[in-house]
């Protein structure tokens, strides 16, 4: 699935729980979908203008003079139906701490252990954020039809950031070791 085909997904999905002006789109989806997705102003309007062209959008007018609403139309949930059935194109991987890492012999054992213990930080911090989002997700949304889809994806990221700490403590527990 191409980069534009995931922004219309984006867009799309964020339309299909309800109506909403652009910005509020762009704030939805940084705000619900941020843990794992973002997109840009610069990518959210040219979607939106060629979903409206293709008939999968229709806009309104708004509370606000010059202020737009988006609504999803049949065939824009017929569109978003067809993008989600799509297989998944995983992006490839490109981490600036492993690269730093792999070439540790020329960087120095004390700023890897700087950079893992930053990234041992950083991994708990975002667990802590994580919990908290499910918590508060779950007094929200917990008797929703949506929210096992949703559980899901911050189910995810507290145990991406579970074995991160868990990677980095390993990590610095060998550096320590070989002293």
């Amino acid at each position: 699935m191409s980069r534009s085909s995931q922004t219309q997904v984006a867009v799309l999905g964020g339309l299909s729980v309800e109506p909403m002006t652009a910005y509020a789109l762009r704030e939805a989806i940084r705000d619900v979908l941020g843990h794992f997705w973002s997109e840009s102003f610069g990518q959210i309007y040219p979607t939106l203008q060629a979903l409206e062209d293709a008939g999968h959008v229709e806009r309104r007018g708004g509370a606000r003079a010059r202020s737009s609403v988006f609504a999803i139309t049949r065939s824009g949930e017929a569109r978003l139906i067809e993008l989600l059935n799509e297989p998944v194109q995983e992006s490839p991987p490109r981490n600036g701490l492993l690269l730093r890492l792999f070439f540790g012999r020329v960087l120095g054992r004390d700023r890897c252990r700087e950079l893992l213990q930053s990234a041992r930080d950083a991994a708990s911090s975002q667990l802590a954020e994580y919990e908290q989002l499910l918590a508060g997700l779950q007094a929200a949304e917990g008797d929703t039809p949506d929210w096992p889809f949703i559980r899901m994806t911050v189910l995810a990221g507290i145990h991406h950031a579970r074995a991160a700490v868990a990677w980095a403590d390993e990590c610095l527990d060998t550096l320590q070791g070989e002293q």
